[in-house]
């Protein structure tokens, strides 16, 4: 066989390689997603088709499904009574649609009689946790994407580990992979073992237990439940500030989260999450909670009702983007966007540019500076069309990452959680979020926001336009790689 006969051998096992897998691709995929792959796999046919195997199918395994849906069904049924809420009557229009999506897809109800205490810095966010943790008389549930005992975070086991002394059953749940991705993993597992609270890794990805799935579904949700009565949740992760990186360290880089505590009988809804994540990682159903949950009265005013959304691989819809995109199209006078790694679907970006060009006042907060090299470019590839929109975009001033994830839509609603605006946090991610409908809450969030404004640097379309050809070339082929999911 000649050179000749070889390369066309090679050739024709190349285009079906393509078309084969070009059909498997776009079956129920994006298009923009579908077509991500289709190039990689062109250009780079076996390396590209490989990643495709590994990354690219796959859902969680029936079995952690199903979990979910029975879960759902034991959460619904509890429903009736339950969601009552403080001041529907004040409700902008559109929000009792958004409650019923929510409903619908990730199964917890609207709840009134609840009120939030904003956390915005970091140890503030950690002492307390702590000292509700001290209140502690029944159970703690933990649950943290990555979850490190080192200097910052010691304080926190010392808390848990008290709590178990006085009798306090603690349940943790963190990441597995994100475990091997930072120091003090065994430390940290042996400090847990040591005190008595039941620890969990989520998602583990061990084959020959036969724990494996789809290696980049992860869940990413942070949330503290104690005794079902005050609850946490946000962006912080529990480590320390500097993520305990080399090169983070070296640069200076530390992280800006928010966090909230939560009180009233939205700690019900947040636990049920918990809840379903305890039963996807055992065979222990945990009871959900029913119990009344009524603030003392020296919390109770200002009351907020909320809601609470998990997203992700467990659900058949990507929950988050749904709610998102329906409160941005709703919006009609403001939307203040905060997220880290902003890389949005096309339809995100659509409502937020359309949002802008029929007059809402649109604000965008994001780091001068990234982590993720991949993503940081693929995020400043949508600047151009965004500012060309009127999005105003502000540049959280290095070397601070702002990590936080919320936005607010006009004077009264708000979600806060652990879901980015980007493509992974819809699809790929188990994320929670909580909508608050409170006027007061959003005049609270706005003072954050206000907050973010005062040290950041406002980019503009003539300066974005001028910045160096490399930059623009770097930032659009990394735009390319966003889809593959």
């Amino acid at each position: 066989m000649d050179v000749e006969d070889t390369t066309l051998i090679v050739l024709a096992v190349h285009v079906v390689v393509c078309f084969v897998f070009a059909v498997l691709i776009s079956a129920n995929r994006r298009p923009s997603s579908a077509i991500a792959w289709v190039l990689a796999i062109v250009f780079i046919p076996f390396i590209g088709a490989l990643v495709f195997l590994l990354i690219g199918v796959g859902r969680l395994p029936r079995a952690r499904r199903e979990k979910q849906v029975e879960v759902n069904e034991l959460m619904l049924a509890r429903t009736p009574g339950l969601s009552e809420v403080s001041h529907r009557s004040q409700w902008p229009s559109w929000l009792a649609s958004a409650a019923t999506l929510n409903l619908n897809l990730g199964a917890l109800p609207m709840v009134g009689g609840n009120r939030a205490e904003l956390l915005p810095t970091y140890s503030g966010s950690i002492d307390r946790m702590i000292e509700t943790i001290d209140e502690a008389v029944s159970y703690v549930h933990v649950q943290f994407f990555i979850l490190v005992l080192d200097d910052t975070t010691r304080p926190f086991f010392d808390a848990l580990r008290r709590a178990c002394a006085r009798g306090v059953t603690v349940r943790v749940l963190s990441d597995h992979v994100s475990g091997y991705l930072y120091p003090n993993r065994r430390e940290t597992i042996a400090e847990l073992a040591s005190m008595g609270a039941s620890w969990l890794p989520m998602l583990p990805l061990r084959p020959l237990r036969g724990q494996w799935q789809r290696p980049d579904l992860r869940n990413h949700r942070k949330l503290v439940v104690v005794d079902g009565v005050a609850g946490f949740t946000g962006s912080q992760n529990l480590i320390d500030s500097s993520y305990l990186k080399k090169k983070n360290i070296a640069r200076g880089l530390h992280w800006h989260e928010l966090m909230m505590r939560v009180d009233g009988p939205v700690v019900r809804e947040l636990d049920a999450v918990f809840v379903a994540d305890w039963y996807s990682e055992s065979e222990e159903l945990l009871p959900l909670d029913t119990s009344p949950v009524i603030l003392s009265p020296d919390v109770a005013h200002d009351l907020a009702d909320m809601q609470v959304l998990p997203s992700g691989p467990s659900f058949e819809n990507d929950n988050n983007l749904k709610l998102f995109v329906l409160m941005i199209q709703s919006a009609q006078k403001r939307v203040s966007i905060t997220s880290p790694y902003f890389v949005p679907e096309e339809s995100t970006l659509l409502a937020i540019v359309t949002a802008a060009s029929r007059g809402v006042d649109v604000e965008l907060f994001v780091s001068a500076i990234g982590d993720q090299t991949l993503v940081y470019h693929a995020q400043r590839s949508y600047y151009e069309a965004l500012l060309r929109a009127g999005v105003k975009i502000w540049l959280y001033q290095a070397p601070t990452v702002l990590h936080a994830k919320h936005f607010t839509i006009d004077n009264d609603v708000a979600v806060v959680g652990s879901s980015n605006m980007d493509i992974r946090s819809f699809s790929l991610n188990m994320e929670v979020s909580v909508l608050v409908h409170g006027r007061s809450f959003v005049d609270r969030m706005r003072a954050v926001e206000d907050d973010y404004r005062a040290v950041s640097d406002q980019l503009t379309l003539d300066n974005w336009l001028k910045r160096p050809s490399g930059q623009k070339i770097v930032d659009n082929l990394a735009r390319l790689t966003s889809s593959l999911q």
